[in-house]
């Protein structure tokens, strides 16, 4: 499997000043935890990382690590990504959930390898809160929360479905996205750990913490 992490967000809602891969968390770089993770994972063969053109993001010469220039869209950066895979399965990640683990990689595709008819498997967490559908402000249905999950990273995929998926549609939210519009089937796998995406400055004092803890 080759990893590929998603490193091109502009980092706005955060207010880094810069892009949000790369703010400090912990003392290192927010994509360090990541990269740590993706190459700790006996599955994984390599990492390719998608960075803003023209950043300097140093991770030039690391050992199983190519970069290649991201996109104007999540799944320009992924194509240009995909580009440099070579493996027959390939995990996308968000720079920005730092609590990623080589236990979940595995996991996921562990998962898939074993069913042959499904073309990926995401992490993903049911969602807990109770979700309504609106028009406006208003109300317009409750939702029956037993049937909905949060959709996470890393997403695993058969590298051949991905990329005829991202050559058949346009820009989505996640991959799973566009290999289910491609008529693909993508499993669902929670990882039983904490594993939040950092958006906010609340969000990164909170995986701050959750790191900590990880260490203790």
């Amino acid at each position: 499997m080759t990893a590929v992490i998603a490193a091109a967000g502009s980092g706005e809602r955060l207010g880094a000043g810069g892009p949000k891969a790369f703010v400090p968390l912990g003392g290192r770089p927010m994509i360090a935890w990541s990269l740590d993770a993706c190459l700790g994972c006996e599955a994984v063969a390599g990492v390719v990382v998608a960075v803003p053109g023209g950043h300097e993001h140093g991770l030039e010469g690391l050992e199983r690590v190519v970069t290649v220039d991201g996109g104007s869209t999540r799944a320009e950066s992924v194509a240009n990504a995909l580009a440099a895979v070579d493996t027959e399965y390939v995990a996308i990640h968000d720079a920005a959930r730092p609590l990623l683990t080589p236990e979940l990689l595995q996991d996921l595709v562990s998962v898939l390898a074993a069913t042959p008819d499904a073309a990926g498997v995401i992490a993903a967490a049911p969602v807990t809160d109770t979700v309504k559908k609106v028009d406006g402000n208003r109300i317009a249905a409750t939702l029956d929360r037993s049937e909905l999950w949060g959709a996470q990273t890393p997403q695993v995929f058969r590298t051949d479905a991905l990329r005829a998926a991202l050559a058949s549609h346009e820009d989505a939210t996640d991959e799973a996205m566009l290999v289910e519009a491609a008529g693909g089937t993508v499993l669902l796998h929670d990882p039983g750990t904490p594993n939040p995406k950092v958006t906010t400055p609340l969000d990164l004092r909170v995986a701050e913490m959750l790191l900590a803890d990880r260490d203790l």
